[in-house]
């Protein structure tokens, strides 16, 4: 598929908009941005200067041009994939979505980024919905490869998840639509449980997030949960795990908090995170993390060979 795309369109040119901007550019792929506001062109290229030069480390040097519009007609012009990564509001993505598929001709591609609407919401509007897909990121999506992709027509699923492949993505199909997709519903899961543990004054802030970094999260990087607990039930795998150890879960489950996030919860997490920061910016945040995303890639493709 990508060597059919010879030109990307981004619809919205902020931080993720950048980030596949930067992922395409180094595949080689020529890629035009939208953005209404015209004071984005800066902070978007210099994000994607960054995003390319993380990339570079993995070996990824292609040398697509880049190139940034306020005319949504002009930076559609000839695309045949559009990564739309407007405001995540029901009522402007369907004239968002509704716009774009006016102006493309039919063989277009259009991939919308949304966390939890649905698909059937947001294309409501559109003239040829069935070319339509969800197609969802997780932040930074240069560097992270996941992408959910939500779609009626499987012809256009097929080619949207071929798209993402030959960028180096890992897309993962649902078989219907669901609000948050897989990854938020898991991740929106396990943090009600670590609000829960806050709520309940178990253990600081620091040591949530350390309990996972530092115990499944490095699992959780080569396998998910339904392997990892294959691993758990020894030579019965899965089957012995569910068997014996079934139960076990189920009274865990049972005892699974429902917290709430009132002024005095949101309080302990505020200072919580506080004092895990330790003074550093949210760029320095961002910039640690991405470090270690790089690290934890490179890693990865070790044990893949």
């Amino acid at each position: 598929m990508k060597d059919m795309v010879q030109k990307l369109a981004i619809v919205g040119a902020g931080m993720i908009g950048a980030s596949w901007a930067a992922l395409g550019s180094a595949h080689g792929v020529a890629v035009s941005a939208y953005d209404p506001n015209p004071e984005a062109e800066a902070r978007f290229l210099s994000h994607v200067e960054r995003a390319r030069t993380q990339l570079a480390e993995l070996g990824l040097t292609g040398d697509g041009a880049v190139s940034f519009s306020t005319d949504l007609a002009a930076a559609l012009d000839g695309a045949g994939f559009v990564q739309e990564n407007g405001p995540e509001n029901e009522a402007v993505k369907r004239r968002l979505l509704a716009e774009i598929d006016a102006l493309l001709p039919p063989g277009a591609i259009i991939a919308s980024s949304t966390s939890a609407l649905v698909r059937s919401a947001i294309v409501a509007d559109c003239e040829r919905p069935e070319r339509i897909v969800v197609a969802h990121p997780f932040n930074p999506p240069h560097l992270v490869p996941l992408v959910e992709i939500v779609g009626a027509d499987v012809e256009v699923v097929a080619r949207a998840a071929d798209f993402y492949r030959a960028l180096g993505r890992r897309p993962v199909v649902l078989n219907r639509e669901m609000p948050g997709h897989i990854a938020n519903r898991l991740a929106s899961a396990l943090y009600r449980e670590a609000v829960h543990l806050v709520e309940q004054g178990v253990a600081s802030v620091a040591d949530i997030d350390a309990a996972l970094c530092n115990g499944p999260g490095l699992r959780w990087a080569l396998m998910g949960p339904h392997m990892t607990y294959h691993l758990g039930g020894g030579e019965g795998g899965i089957s012995g795990y569910l068997a014996h150890l079934g139960p076990s879960q189920v009274r865990r489950w049972q005892s699974l908090g429902n917290p709430s996030l009132d002024a005095e919860v949101q309080a302990k997490i505020v200072a919580g995170v506080a004092e895990e920061a330790g003074g550093r910016s949210i760029a320095e945040l961002e910039l640690r993390r991405d470090e270690g995303l790089l690290a934890l890639l490179k890693a990865r493709t070790l044990v893949s060979d």
